[in-house]
């Protein structure tokens, strides 16, 4: 089964926010800020939305809360997504983490075989 795992990432402690080039004729090339004269975007936090691979739900969990505790983001949503979608809340909701609270499964949800979790 697939899950994704979205989550915020913070700029670094002592950054105050992210800076990357946005170049519409060049997208998807990377270029150091140093060498391009593109537009720079500033922005405080990036959004994620990563493929978490489990067979079940407990599964996607743990491997979840591992990206989770090595990143710098404190909350992040878990969805069961079968469609594979890299936009933004695609998929049913199957629970939330936040630091300090860990895992809130979501209202009525439930895994791919029908059971509650």
């Amino acid at each position: 089964m697939t899950y994704f795992l979205e989550y915020t990432v913070p700029a670094a402690p002592g950054d105050t926010e992210f800076e990357f080039p946005h170049d519409e004729i060049n997208s998807g090339t990377t270029v150091p800020l140093t060498q391009t004269d593109a537009e720079v975007v500033h922005t405080p936090d990036l959004p994620a939305r990563t493929g978490i691979i489990g067979a079940t739900v407990p599964e996607a969990k743990l491997e979840a809360e591992q990206l989770i505790t090595h990143s710098r983001a404190s909350e992040a949503s878990l969805y069961f997504d079968p469609s594979n979608s890299l936009q933004a809340g695609v998929g049913t909701l199957v629970s939330t983490f936040t630091e300090g609270r860990g895992w809130q499964d979501a209202e009525d949800a439930q895994d791919v075989q029908g059971a509650t979790f």
